[in-house]
C-alpha cells in the first residue's frame, strides 16, 4: 500500500466525525491536566470518555502491542510515552496524543500542556513548535508539494536553534491508523508528491531544544532525546480541499 489514498466524499465525512471526536477528547481532558495528576489517571479518563461517551475506540490501545489508550510524553520524551503512575509536577511540559477510531476511520491529534510555571526556555519551545505546526498546515493546497511542509517547519525551527526529529514523521490516515505517505517535518520545498483534493494526513512536528537524535527505551515505545533535552510536539489531521485545507481535528479554542 504505497499509493496515497484519495478519500471519497463518504470517507471524508467519516474522517470529519473521527477528527471532531479526537479534538473533543483533548478539550475534555484539559481541566484534568494539572500538577499532581498521574498520566495513568489521564489515560483512564480519556479511555472511558472515548468508549462510553463517544461510543468509539482509542486506536493506540493494543496497536502493535501499545498498552494504553493515549500517549503522554513529558519533557525529554519525544513521543509514544506510556501513561504510568508518575505524577505531573510544576514546570513539566507534556504532550497528550489522541487517536480515536469511529465507524472504521481515525482522527489523530495532539496538544502540549504546560504544568504550573514552566521555564522560559520550555515555554518558548512549546510556542515555536505550535507555530511550526501551523506554518506546515498553511502550505497545504493542491499543486504544492509535501516537501513544502518540511521546508517551512525546518526554516522556522532553525531560527531558534532548535532541531527537528526526523526518526518519526506525519502520515496518511483513514481506515488505517498509518497510511502513505510519510510526511517529513524537514526537507526541501517543491519535492515529494503534490497535494491533491481528498488526501488526508497528519502534520505533527517534534522539535528539540538540543540535538535531533533520539533513542527508544526498553519498553519498546517511549522515545527520548539522546541528550535529554526538552522536546515538544503538536499534531493535527489535515484534509486537502479544492482550494486549500481543512483541519479535521480543530479545537474550539483554535477557531477564530
Amino acid at each position: 500500500m504505497s499509493q496515497i489514498i484519495i478519500k471519497t466524499p463518504q470517507e471524508i465525512e467519516k474522517m470529519r466525525v473521527a477528527g471532531r471526536l479526537a479534538a473533543e477528547v483533548l478539550e475534555m481532558i484539559t481541566p484534568f491536566v494539572k500538577e499532581g495528576v498521574t498520566t495513568a489517571e489521564l489515560d483512564r479518563i480519556c479511555h472511558e470518555y472515548i468508549v462510553k461517551d463517544q461510543d468509539a475506540y482509542p486506536a493506540p490501545l493494543n496497536y502493535n502491542g501499545f498498552p494504553k489508550s493515549i500517549c503522554t510524553s513529558i519533557n525529554h520524551v519525544v513521543c509514544h510515552g506510556i501513561p504510568a503512575d508518575k505524577k505531573l509536577k510544576n514546570g513539566d511540559i507534556v504532550n497528550i496524543d489522541i487517536t480515536v477510531k469511529k465507524d472504521g476511520y481515525h482522527g489523530d491529534t495532539s496538544k502540549m500542556f504546560m504544568i504550573g510555571k514552566p521555564s522560559v526556555i520550555a515555554k518558548k519551545l512549546v510556542e515555536v513548535t505550535h507555530e511550526c505546526l501551523w506554518k506546515g498546515i498553511e502550505v497545504v493546497k493542491p499543486g504544492n508539494h509535501f516537501g513544502d511542509i518540511g521546508a517551512v517547519i525546518e526554516k522556522h525551527a532553525k531560527k531558534f536553534g532548535y532541531s527537528i526529529v526526523d526518526a518519526f514523521c506525519g502520515h496518511g490516515i483513514g481506515a488505517h491508523f498509518h497510511e502513505p505517505p510519510h510526511v517529513m517535518h524537514n526537507g526541501k520545498a517543491g519535492t515529494g508528491a503534490m497535494f491533491e483534493e481528498g488526501m488526508i494526513f497528519t502534520i505533527e512536528p517534534m522539535i528539540n531544544i538540543g540535538k535531533r537524535a533520539v533513542s527508544v527505551l526498553k519498553d519498546g515505545w517511549t522515545t527520548v532525546t539522546k541528550d535529554r533535552s526538552l522536546s515538544a510536539q503538536w499534531e493535527h489531521t489535515i484534509l486537502v480541499t479544492k482550494y486549500g485545507y481543512e483541519v479535521l481535528t480543530l479545537r474550539e479554542e483554535e477557531k477564530n
